[in-house]
């Protein structure tokens, strides 16, 4: 083990970019850990409240990913302040895509149902970020032989080719295949070959006289959902806590 990481992640400078994905999923980690603690009134913990207004930990999260971003900047991808930075970045990021949700709709809605697109940001950064430490690269350059590398109308080829299939996936509604796919290439090439999501701009452009197509994109979608939004909610539930339910809308009363 020591080896592997000596080889892999400490000789080609990747030691803070480890750092940073450690303290970017510890700090999610523990920032909802001490969130539920408190939403449930447990333990020693407590809102921040400056003159009677809430203070998100998005805002130290700011203010940490600021200075661990510009000090990585000023002092290089090697030695003790450059990987200081990187743990002070990490820290930061996680508390800001911890309310990643809360800054889409500018609103508080953290244990809300929409709540929950903090936590799909959040395992979709750390696995992006796991797959970069691991060796790949973004549009598969990594695939390329040496002579490819040398030859930069090869790279700008395959960057091209990679980029289209992920613009492809994209708009057949598959945002997360798509932005797989700019790392690993086969990804992006089974959403762009497949069927497109039913409302997606592949489907609405391409399937309105194709009933056929679309009755078979419709049905896909709905056993597809079917089969993994269970899954996935209890999931997003264990990482982050079950959001709160909604309240009951009262009835319309026309008169």
């Amino acid at each position: 083990m020591g080896h592997w990481l000596e080889r892999n992640i400490v000789e080609p400078g990747k030691l803070p970019l480890l750092l940073a994905l450690a303290a970017f999923v510890l700090t999610f980690l523990i920032t909802r850990v001490v969130t539920r603690m408190i939403r449930a009134g447990k333990g020693p913990f407590g809102n921040v409240k400056a003159g009677g207004m809430h203070i998100h930990h998005v805002v130290p999260g700011v203010v940490l990913t600021v200075v661990g971003g510009f000090g990585a900047v000023a002092s290089g991808q090697r030695g003790f302040g450059a990987g200081l930075c990187a743990v002070i970045f990490g820290m930061g990021a996680g508390l800001v895509l911890d309310e990643f949700a809360l800054i889409l709709h500018l609103d508080d809605v953290y244990w809300t149902e929409a709540g929950r697109q903090s936590v799909e940001v959040v395992v979709l950064t750390a696995a992006l970020v796991g797959l970069v430490l691991l060796g790949f690269l973004p549009f598969g350059v990594n695939d390329l032989s040496d002579e490819d590398l040398q030859n930069r109308g090869g790279v700008m080829v395959s960057i091209a080719i990679n980029f289209l299939f992920s613009l492809l996936a994209l708009s057949k509604g598959k945002p997360r295949t798509a932005i797989f796919g700019v790392i690993v290439p086969f990804v992006a090439i089974i959403g762009a070959i497949r069927l497109a999501r039913p409302g997606s701009p592949w489907a609405k452009r391409f399937y309105v006289r194709r009933p056929r197509s679309r009755s078979r994109s419709t049905l896909r979608a709905y056993r597809h959902d079917r089969r993994w939004a269970g899954p996935r909610r209890r999931l997003q539930d264990l990482i982050g806590g079950k959001p709160d339910p909604e309240p009951a809308r009262a009835p319309v009363v026309r008169p």
